[in-house]
């Protein structure tokens, strides 16, 4: 998984759990669904890029 990816994924699951918590804090349900959904999908993208890495192997360099 690539630094970008991965500080993009980590991002988003944050920004999901302060929404939720947000929501839980006011009482807004849309909010805590929104959250949560927003921190489940970027932990299902973390996952898959994690077994994408697992998957693929690592070339060497000037290997193509």
């Amino acid at each position: 998984m690539s630094e970008k990816d991965e500080f993009k994924n980590k991002a988003e699951e944050y920004k999901g759990r302060t929404k939720e918590g947000l929501g839980k804090a006011t009482g807004n349900e849309q909010w805590q669904a929104e959250g949560k959904k927003e921190k489940s999908t970027s932990k299902l993208k973390q996952a898959g890029e994690k077994l994408k890495d697992a998957v693929t192997p690592d070339k060497k360099p000037g290997e193509h």
